[in-house]
């Protein structure tokens, strides 16, 4: 019984999505019988054919209501036939019925491609890639959120946050539960918590935003390499502190959140050895190798 009922669906499936192959184009009618050729007439015989046709059941000379049905079906045939492209994709449907999404797709491509703006398909690409983004980073934040709150650290911070807050640490006893849970809510909202790959969601970093505002990004770009190329090549002056942790954190390969975790000593230490100097790096890395192995 089961096997049957899976063949019965099963065959349904297929004759639904079989039937659009035949009928995308001419609904459930065939193209050349509509225009009353066959499908080795060529250009100029369904040509003849459709403005016969035409002049027949043209609803100005023809009021029946068939009529100006069956000259909209003539008009929709001879815009398939008359092309070579899509008569071509025609034919083939009717000889290869059974490749449906194929078929459908060529129809589609033909028919609506070239009448939609490249520019609308690219913003509502934009659009859709980027509250894809956005739910990601916001479900990706959200769920690091919750697992950083059942921590016993977070809890240890809330604790002394209401303590600076309140002078009072809060109370378990029965009754001041929904007390306690409304003032844990309002000072958890102080704590920001940054969790490395899970940043809070950013407009600012959108692909769409981003793809919007990339003249604007690149013109700062080459704006910056500019000021760079004039202020270090040409009038050789000193690293600001600023250029100077940029290319060390280049030389170290260190993300922006680790260098700034660094207190200023060390900063400051490591900026004083000109890393982005070859010859520096290598003896930095030499150095902390040796110590390395001295700690082991």
């Amino acid at each position: 019984m089961g096997t049957t009922c899976y063949a019965v669906v099963s065959l349904l499936i297929i004759i639904f999505f079989i039937q659009p192959s035949f009928s995308i184009y001419c609904d459930e009618d065939d193209c050349y019988d509509l225009l009353g050729v066959t499908q080795s007439s060529n250009a100029s015989e369904i040509k003849r054919a459709y403005y016969k046709l035409s002049l027949k059941h043209h609803p100005d000379k023809n009021p029946d209501p068939e009529s100006k049905k069956l000259f909209v079906k003539i008009a929709n045939a001879y815009e398939i036939l008359k092309d070579d492209v899509t008569r071509g994709q025609y034919d083939y449907a009717i000889e290869h019925p059974e490749e449906v999404f194929y078929n459908t797709a060529r129809y589609y491509h033909a028919y609506y491609g070239h009448k939609t703006d490249p520019r609308a398909v690219l913003l509502g690409l934009l659009i859709v890639l980027s509250g894809i983004q956005y739910l990601n980073q916001w479900t990706r934040y959200h769920q690091a959120i919750d697992m950083v709150k059942r921590t016993p650290a977070y809890k240890n911070k809330l604790k002394a946050l209401e303590l600076e807050r309140t002078g009072t640490m809060s109370s378990k006893k029965k009754g001041g539960s929904k007390i306690d849970k409304k003032v844990h809510e309002d000072l958890s909202k102080e704590l920001e918590l940054q969790i490395k790959g899970a940043e809070k969601p950013s407009m600012w970093g959108l692909l769409g935003v981003r793809f919007i505002l990339l003249p604007y990004t690149l013109a700062k770009l080459v704006l910056w390499y500019g000021s760079w190329y004039w202020r270090y090549k040409i009038n050789r002056t000193s690293y600001s502190w600023e250029d100077a942790s940029y290319l060390t954190r280049r030389a170290l390969g260190a993300p922006l959140d680790s260098w700034e975790y660094l207190d200023d000593s060390t900063k400051k230490d490591l900026i004083n050895r000109r890393l982005w100097v070859k010859s520096n790096l290598d003896v930095y890395l030499s150095e902390m190798r040796k110590d390395s192995k001295r700690r082991r």
